[in-house]
C-alpha cells in the first residue's frame, strides 16, 4: 500500500530582493536604517530568525557577501545550508522553476550569486513561497547598496543632500547605486566612466525618471577633466567585475579613471569627503594604496556593513524586525555637509 508523503507547504507569500527597482523607497530606506542601527547598537539579543532556514547558493567566488550572509543569518538565529556551484541538480538539467519549487519545501530564504541574468533568479522566485535574494547578478548587486547606504548614513548622517561621485565601470554595483539614489529624496549621483563602459542609456533614463519624482539627481559622463567639486563621497569598484576579463586594449581606456590622492584633492570638501570601495580591490588599478588605506577611506567599515546589511535584508524578507531599536538622534553621526568646503 502506497502512502503519499508531502512536506507541509509554506503558505506566507515570499518577499524577494532581486532588484532595487522592485523596492519601494520605504522598503529600501527601512533596510538601510535597520542596517545602520545594527552597526551602531550591535546585534539583537534574541534570535528573531530562530527556526528559519537560509540557503546560500553561490556559483561564483565570494569573500564578503557569502560570509556576511552566513554569519548574519547565524547571528539572527537561523540555520544555514550552503551550496557550491555543482551541488544542485541544476547541473544535470533540472529547471530553475523545479529547483525553486523543491527548495521552497525546505528553506525560508535562498541567497543566490550567479553573475548571470537576473531572470534566472526570477525563475527561482516563481514558486512564490521561498524568498530569493540577489547577492549579485549580471545586471545588479542590490544587497551591496544596502551596505553602502548604511555606511554613508553612519559617516555622513541623513542622505538628503549627499553628492556621491562614482568613478569607473558602469557595472552591476553602479546600476544598483543609480536606482537607489533615484529613490532617495535630495541625493545626487554623478557617474564618470570610460566611453563605452558606462551604464546603459535605458537604465540611466529609468533612474532619471525615478529621481525626478523625489528631487534626486543621477547624471553620467565620461570626462575626468569635468569632475564635480566638493562632493561628499567618492566610490569606485574593481574594473574586472567578478574577475571576468575584457577584450582589446581596455586597460588603456581605464587608466585615467584611477582614484589617486590628486583626484581626491580635486573633489574633496574641507569638511571631509569619504572614499568607498566595495572590495576586492585591484590596488594600483582602480585605486592606489594611498587612497584605499588613507584617512578618507571607509572601505573596511563599509565591508562590515555588508553583514548588518545582510541581516536587514534577511529580516525584511522574513517579515520580522531584526533591529535593536532606532538610532537615537543624539547618537547619530553629525551632518558633515554643513560646510560648503
Amino acid at each position: 500500500m502506497k502512502t503519499n508523503i508531502q512536506l507541509s507547504p509554506r503558505t506566507a507569500p515570499a518577499r524577494h530582493l532581486l532588484s532595487i527597482a522592485d523596492l519601494t523607497p520605504e522598503d529600501l530606506h527601512g533596510m538601510v536604517e535597520t542596517s545602520a542601527s545594527l552597526a551602531h547598537s550591535g546585534c539583537p539579543v534574541a534570535g528573531p530568525l530562530t527556526g528559519r532556514v537560509v540557503g546560500i547558493y553561490f556559483r561564483k567566488s565570494s569573500t564578503r557577501t557569502r560570509t556576511s550572509f552566513t554569519v548574519g543569518a547565524m547571528q539572527l538565529g537561523a540555520s544555514v545550508i550552503t551550496y557550491g556551484p555543482n551541488d544542485l541538480q541544476l547541473t544535470t538539467g533540472e529547471t530553475l522553476a523545479d529547483t525553486g519549487r523543491v527548495l521552497a519545501n525546505y528553506l525560508d530564504v535562498l541567497v543566490v550569486r550567479t553573475n548571470e541574468p537576473v531572470e534566472e533568479m526570477r525563475e527561482l522566485a516563481g514558486q512564490g513561497r521561498l524568498s530569493i535574494i540577489n547577492a549579485m547578478s549580471a545586471e545588479e548587486h542590490p544587497t551591496q547598496v544596502i551596505a553602502d547606504f548604511s555606511a554613508l548614513v553612519e559617516s555622513l548622517g541623513p542622505l538628503s543632500g549627499v553628492h556621491l561621485l562614482f568613478i569607473g565601470e558602469g557595472n552591476n554595483t553602479a546600476a544598483s547605486l543609480a536606482l537607489a539614489v533615484a529613490k532617495t529624496p535630495g541625493m545626487r549621483l554623478t557617474l564618470v566612466a570610460p566611453e563605452g563602459y558606462g551604464l546603459p542609456d535605458g537604465l540611466i533614463a529609468e533612474a532619471r525618471r525615478l529621481a525626478a519624482s523625489c528631487g534626486a539627481a543621477v547624471t553620467q559622463h565620461h570626462d575626468m577633466r569635468a569632475l564635480p567639486r566638493r562632493v561628499d563621497a567618492v566610490y569606485t569598484t574593481r574594473w574586472l567585475t567578478m574577475g571576468v576579463p575584457k577584450s582589446g586594449e581596455w586597460l588603456d581606456r581605464f587608466r585615467p579613471y584611477t582614484v589617486t590622492p590628486e583626484v581626491m584633492a580635486r573633489v574633496s570638501k574641507r569638511s571631509g569627503t569619504i572614499f568607498l570601495h566595495d572590495l576586492p580591490a585591484m590596488r594600483g588599478y582602480e585605486v592606489v594604496d594611498e587612497v584605499l588605506d588613507g584617512p578618507q577611506s571607509i572601505a573596511l567599515r563599509q565591508a562590515y556593513h555588508k553583514m548588518t546589511g545582510a541581516m536587514a535584508v534577511l529580516g525584511w524578507c522574513a517579515g520580522v524586525s531584526v533591529a535593536p531599536g532606532a538610532l537615537a538622534s543624539a547618537a547619530r553621526a553629525p551632518d558633515r555637509r554643513q560646510s560648503a568646503g
